[in-house]
Parts: C-alpha cells; sequence; structure tokens
C-alpha cells in the first residue's frame, strides 16, 4: 500500500508538473541570455518537449519497474526515475523562465507511456532493459538535435540539456551492462515514430 500511494504521488507531481529536484539545477549559475521573443517562445517550446519527455520517462519507468522480475532491474528503473525526476524539475522550472507552460495533454503522455512501459516489462527483463537503452539512446539523439536548435546564447538552457544527456547515456549503459539485448528493428523504428509524432504535438500543445 505504501508502495502504491508513493507512485500515485510521483504520477500525480509528474503530471501536474511539480516534482522536486533532489540536485541543483545545472543553468543555476548560468547568467540569462539576451533573447529576443521569438527566441524565448522558441526555446520553451524546446523545452516543453522535453517536459513531456520526462513525464513520459517516469511513467515507463513506473510500468517497467512495476512488472520487472529481477531486482537489479527494478532497482535500476528506480534509479534512473529519480535521476530523471530532476530532469522533470528542472525543465519545469526553466519552461517558467522563459515565459512558457507545459504540454496540455501531459495526462494523455503519462497514461500512454505507463502502458508501454508495463508492456515491456511483462516480456522479460532482457527485453525490459533493451526497451530501457534504446529509449535513452533515441532520447541522447533528440537532446544532440536540442542543442543544435537552441538560440546560442540561451547558456541556461544549454546546461540544462547537456546535463539530462549526460545522465542518459549513463542509464543506457547501466542497463546495456545488465544484458540488455537488442530491439528488433520494427520496434525501435516504432518508437522513432511515436516520439516523433510526440514531439511534434508537444512542440505546439
Amino acid at each position: 500500500m505504501d508502495r502504491l500511494i508513493s507512485e500515485f504521488d510521483r504520477a500525480l507531481r509528474a503530471i501536474v508538473g511539480v516534482a522536486t529536484a533532489a540536485r541543483e539545477s545545472p543553468a543555476r549559475e548560468r547568467p540569462e541570455g539576451e533573447l529576443d521573443a521569438a527566441e524565448r517562445a522558441h526555446a520553451a517550446a524546446l523545452m516543453r518537449v522535453n517536459h513531456v519527455g520526462e513525464v513520459c520517462a517516469q511513467a515507463l519507468y513506473q510500468g517497467q519497474a512495476l512488472t520487472a522480475r529481477d531486482a537489479g532491474a527494478k532497482a535500476a528503473l528506480d534509479q534512473a526515475a529519480r535521476e530523471e525526476e530532476d530532469h522533470l524539475a528542472w525543465s519545469a522550472e526553466r519552461i517558467r523562465e522563459l515565459g512558457g507552460r507545459p504540454s496540455l495533454l501531459n495526462p494523455l503522455w503519462y497514461a500512454g507511456s505507463f502502458a508501454i512501459g508495463a508492456l515491456a516489462g511483462a516480456l522479460g527483463d532482457r527485453w525490459n532493459l533493451a526497451f530501457l537503452a534504446e529509449t535513452e539512446r533515441q532520447v541522447e539523439e533528440h537532446l544532440d538535435g536540442h542543442l543544435e536548435r537552441l538560440p546560442p546564447a540561451d547558456e541556461r538552457t544549454r546546461a540544462l540539456v547537456e546535463a539530462m544527456r549526460n545522465d542518459e547515456a549513463k542509464h543506457r549503459a547501466t542497463a546495456l551492462g545488465m544484458g540488455a539485448a537488442e530491439l528488433p528493428a520494427p520496434a525501435r523504428l516504432a518508437m522513432r515514430l511515436a516520439s516523433k509524432v510526440m514531439t511534434t504535438l508537444a512542440y505546439r500543445v
């Protein structure tokens, strides 16, 4: 019952955007850049996409941990979820600083991602970890793209994205080190297509 209450609380905080970071934001010591209105709106929209990604990550990890069989896999997923919660809080804070807002579709993103995560976990730990590794690999690529698209003067957002990317690489390496299988090409393609839909909608809504 305690675990159920804790997971429900984590889900609620992820959806409404009130997560608390355990680590200080990497943007805290960076100066605010001179951005015009269009640059601020663009950076806020990119961070909204990243925030949606972190909402999805919380749901995926919760769903995967719920159905994972191996204690080591559960521990790895829980650790990744805690670090991703920092990303969730950092992203929400930066969106507010830039004058933006979180996605209005966060409940939908969360529900869908939780179902996918639970299914991945039910397939067995090797495939559960494979899904984690591939997810993190695609997120790394996605964050690299954002670093290219962010306004050059926006050092605060860049610091956040770089720190998030480094954590994603660590999570992927952990999953691979624990024996993650290689996802079939159709599964990887389906993940890319789903990610494209999510990022396109989240940039605007």
